[in-house]
């Protein structure tokens, strides 16, 4: 499905540089609003629909009317904890210093997460394939700006809008100190009702042995997955499963340099 760029309802000087920009960043075209409701660009333009606003830039897929946009998520209350204590910090190892390659990097709540955990004297790339949805992210790390607590970690967080299996085929051996991997889950859950109106869009794809044994090769502390509680990707691919009672997801790891 195509993607044009429009205003928001209201465009200012403002929100038409920013059309202009994105769509030069992304080789999409604009399109006038002229007041026009957003079902009513979806019939006439049969593509999915990017707003550019003062504060944000939302992603209307065809079909849907409520949009994606970038918001810290599920990182907003999870750094409020011990981040010691955090599953992904906890399995992993990440410390400060570390650099983090998050391979499906999403609203990029995990990311961040490691940013605030690697700090200043670290790296944290995140994945994006959707070259659409690596743009919104990219941008709302840069420009939000609630919770300033968090401003430092997010503008830390490198986003790279291509396929995670080239960008690790692209890098030398022990890369990256942890690579972690969260493929959409083949079972939806409910909780990640923020997504929602990206399951058409998104990347789907699982993992597959070659993904795997690239992440094991560029790795040198740890591989991490994160999948459903049902999911046999742990045992498949070798991960060792750390249960979580009562959650609908759990993790696994591999440490390639010791093959435990």
């Amino acid at each position: 499905m195509k993607t044009i760029i429009t205003t928001a309802y209201r465009p200012t000087e403002e929100t038409k540089r920013c059309a202009k920009d994105t769509a030069q960043a992304l080789g999409l075209t604009v399109a006038e609003r002229n007041k026009r409701p957003i079902y009513k660009l979806h019939e006439e333009l049969a593509a999915d629909i990017l707003v550019c606003k003062k504060e944000r830039l939302e992603l209307y897929p065809v079909g849907q009317s409520e949009p994606f946009f970038f918001h810290p998520n599920s990182a907003a209350f999870r750094s409020k904890r011990p981040l010691a204590d955090d599953p992904l910090i906890e399995v992993s190892g990440l410390v400060a210093g570390d650099s983090f390659l998050d391979c499906t990097l999403g609203m990029a709540s995990d990311a961040l997460i490691g940013s605030l955990v690697v700090g200043d004297a670290g790296r944290v790339v995140g994945c994006e394939s959707d070259p659409v949805i690596g743009h919104i992210v990219r941008e709302g790390l840069k420009r939000y700006t609630d919770m300033p607590q968090l401003h430092e970690s997010m503008r830390r967080i490198e986003v790279v809008s291509t396929d995670a299996l080239d960008y690790l085929k692209a890098h030398g051996d022990d890369s990256f100190d942890v690579i972690y991997m969260d493929p959409m889950f083949t079972e939806r859950i409910t909780e990640a009702s923020n997504f929602a109106p990206l399951r058409s869009n998104a990347d789907h794809g699982q993992l597959t042995e070659e993904w795997v044994e690239e992440a094991k090769r560029v790795a040198k502390k740890s591989v991490v997955l994160k999948a459903h509680f049902r999911s046999t990707d742990f045992e498949t691919f070798g991960f060792k499963r750390r249960v979580r009672p009562n959650t609908k997801f759990h993790f696994g790891v591999i440490h390639p340099n010791t093959g435990k």
